[in-house]
């Protein structure tokens, strides 16, 4: 590899487009050297753009991998984990009641899902969930 890469052989070897590479930098999550006012990348930003490709994809928003990126404080990278960590487990939680909805509909006798006691029974749960029905 050459010293230093410019921005479309960079955005070339991550499979990304340019803007995504210049959106990065407007957010201060890179900072390319310019050399004649062209942008100029070197190892370190090739291991950072790497890194923020894979927080992308564990699911952390820019704004978030931009503060893990700017802290040296230990307690508040933790602090923007323990957070995404929070989030991905109710998403998980949320996608496992999905395929479970799924799995019944394709398990399911009834021509329409709409008239399966078992998911009106699902329904009505979540409809009156936390609140006071008529039996109560």
């Amino acid at each position: 590899m050459k010293s230093t890469l410019g921005i479309g052989d960079l955005a070339a070897r991550f499979g990304l487009a340019t803007h995504v590479l210049r959106h990065w930098e407007s957010m201060g999550l890179l900072e390319p050297r310019r050399v004649s006012g062209r942008r100029r990348y070197g190892p370190d930003d090739l291991y950072r753009v790497a890194i923020i490709m894979r927080c992308k994809q564990a699911g952390l928003s820019l704004e978030a991998i931009r503060e893990l990126s700017t802290t040296d404080e230990p307690h508040a990278r933790r602090q923007v984990m323990r957070r995404h960590r929070d989030e991905l487990r109710l998403r998980i939680a949320e996608l496992r009641t999905s395929l479970e909805l799924i799995e019944c509909a394709l398990d399911c006798d009834h021509a329409d899902i709409a008239t399966c006691p078992h998911f009106q029974a699902v329904l009505a749960e979540r409809v009156f969930a936390g609140r006071p029905t008529a039996e109560t």
